[in-house]
């Protein structure tokens, strides 16, 4: 799923952002939401949320399978 609506995204989810500084190469970062700070209902480009390592990106995808983990 991605993340363009803001009632997919909770706190505590699981999700897979894209970093501003990404935003060219649409490299993922994954973590668990904190907080959600795009207010609109939809978003385009996707939901702006910060993430509980403080890190600030839009949700790419909402159900993710980290990579990185075994």
């Amino acid at each position: 799923m991605d993340g363009q609506y803001r009632k997919d995204i909770y706190p505590g989810q699981e999700v897979a952002i894209i970093l501003k500084k990404d935003q060219r190469t649409g490299r993922l970062t994954y973590g668990i939401v904190k907080d959600i700070l795009t207010s609109a209902a939809y978003h385009s480009r996707g939901i702006k949320v910060r993430l509980e390592d403080g890190q600030v990106g839009r949700v790419a995808e909402t159900e993710v399978v980290d990579p990185d983990e075994d």
